[in-house]
């Protein structure tokens, strides 16, 4: 059973506590740092049970022990209302065979993206929350690209919920603008920022401890994220790490105890890192991979212990992993550490001032325990595209690319141990967003550009061509795209993202 009053507090200090209904509807912690508990820990999953499970029975086993201020009838009414009837196969994460390795498919959601199994149960949570709290919620966040549609889609005319996203302009896909920049709704707003993902992001956690937190709040009105700095994100993820590995259980390619590996293409650490919390409770995992592009930021805190934002950004192909602040990694440092809340808020002083840190070297050895890493350039991506195809037939988007990419360079390396306890460790690549979403870039890689008349042809042109050469279909969701509305328009500065938030949500909550 889960720990009764079970609380939260901010990674960089544990004085100030809350129970999981206040941590959702808060997002992020007044002084900036991400809601964790100490208790994670301590709670142990009985695995085997689970194995013989539906999905949405093991979603509600982890929200008891992890969110046990709401009741269990109110938890299966969220996970009733956000999953029945949203994803378009059954199991709705199945996981499946690419060559000798297995994909979780985690894109066949609402929006076609790994976002999509947490963000239909997000704004379930928080109107729950809210029936117990007086207050209106604005929600404001920075997507790379698949978190901005997924979290307009889940909050769409939600009652006492509005919506602020922010993306980096022309560093999203053509049909992640789209999927935002159409997106109907009374409550939501869209807006480009002339910057990067790091750039929108950092102006969220500014708008939090600026006046308009100050200023909404006299007037009733709370912001609140639905990034994966939300646990209201990191929870329902944890999921699908406990499904994939029943469903390897039922066709027998483990036995319940045995380990499994999970390679994750990751920028934020935010999917990564429910999986870990996975581990914490008892998943048999050996290892988790994180697989970056080529803002490897990751890859080197990994392998030396300091974490360097200090370099250039590049715009890849993998655009969600676009990034330099990975903020759920200040999680995975509380625990590191021993849970030492002030040790946490001095790397991350360092990291706002000095643009780098570094930790003890027994800390990055602990990590290295539960972590593996490694990148790929868009060059290897494109490669692995064509590959994937032509070995497996199967088609893979660019960011599950990069982690075919890097766990296939692991499983290279002399230091590489395809076994323990003399059983294979099965490997799942976590396939993160349809091959559709990025659709020009696949198809260009597998068969060449296609044109138009002496022009290069439109994401949708590609897409089409794609489905009528491999048989795939596309999803029902990015399909219509192409002759909706453009709804949203506006482009401002970073600077100007406080401005912005205030005068949406006057006018959405008017």
């Amino acid at each position: 059973m889960g720990f009764e009053g079970m609380l939260y507090h901010s990674t960089r200090n544990k004085e100030n506590f809350c129970n999981s209904k206040k941590a959702i509807l808060n997002g992020l912690c007044e002084d900036g740092g991400l809601y964790v508990s100490d208790r994670l820990p301590d709670i142990k999953l009985d695995i085997k049970a689970l194995c013989d499970m539906s999905y949405n029975e093991i979603a509600l086993t982890v929200f008891k022990e992890l969110l046990p201020d709401y009741s269990e009838e109110e938890l299966r009414a969220c996970i009733s209302s956000a999953y029945e009837g949203k994803f378009e196969t059954i199991p709705m994460t199945p996981v499946t065979n690419i060559g000798g390795d297995y994909l979780l498919e985690l894109y066949h959601g609402p929006t076609a993206a790994f976002k999509d199994v947490a963000l239909c149960m997000l704004p379930k949570l928080m109107q729950v929350a809210l029936k117990e709290d007086n207050r209106k919620v604005m929600i404001v966040t920075a997507t790379s690209g698949d978190t901005g549609k997924a979290a307009l889609a889940g909050f769409r005319d939600a009652e006492g919920i509005s919506i602020s996203v922010f993306y980096p302009d022309h560093k999203v896909s053509d049909i992640q603008y789209l999927q935002m920049a159409t997106q109907e709704g009374n409550n939501v707003s869209v807006c480009a920022v002339n910057g990067n993902f790091d750039d929108c992001q950092q102006g969220v956690k500014e708008v939090f401890a600026s006046s308009v937190y100050t200023e909404l709040k006299e007037k009733g009105i709370y912001l609140s994220s639905a990034n994966s700095i939300n646990i209201g994100r990191l929870v329902p993820q944890m999921v699908y790490y406990i499904d994939a590995y029943k469903q390897l259980v039922l066709k027998k390619v483990i036995e319940i105890g045995d380990s499994v590996d999970f390679c994750v293409p990751t920028g934020n650490f935010g999917d990564i890192l429910a999986g870990y919390y996975a581990k914490l409770m008892g998943l048999p995992v050996r290892k988790f991979i994180v697989a970056s592009n080529e803002n490897n930021v990751l890859t080197d805190f990994l392998t030396s212990g300091t974490y360097d934002r200090k370099r250039d950004f590049k715009k890849t192909i993998s655009p969600s992993m676009d990034i330099l602040v990975s903020s759920n990694l200040e999680r995975l440092l509380y625990y590191a550490s021993g849970m030492d809340d002030k040790y946490v808020a001095s790397l991350m002083n360092r990291l706002k001032e000095d643009g780098e840190f570094t930790i003890y070297e027994d800390m990055l050895k602990e990590i290295r325990k539960s972590f593996d890493c490694g990148y790929a350039t868009d060059e290897d991506c494109k490669k692995m595209i064509k590959k994937a195809y032509e070995d497996t037939g199967r088609l893979i988007d660019p960011h599950t690319a990069v982690a075919y990419k890097v766990l296939s360079d692991i499983k290279n390396r002399n230091d590489y141990e395809p076994l323990e306890n003399n059983k294979k460790v099965p490997q799942i690549i976590l396939s993160t967003a349809s091959p559709y979403k990025f659709a020009k870039d696949v198809y260009s890689s597998i068969f060449g550009v296609l044109s138009n008349n002496g022009a290069e042809a439109d994401g949708f042109a590609y897409m089409e061509e794609l489905s009528e050469r491999t048989g795939e279909i596309i999803p029902s969701g990015l399909k219509g795209l192409k002759n909706k509305t453009i709804l949203h328009k506006d482009i401002i500065e970073s600077g100007d993202m406080n401005s912005y938030v205030l005068e949406s949500a006057l006018e959405l909550f008017k």
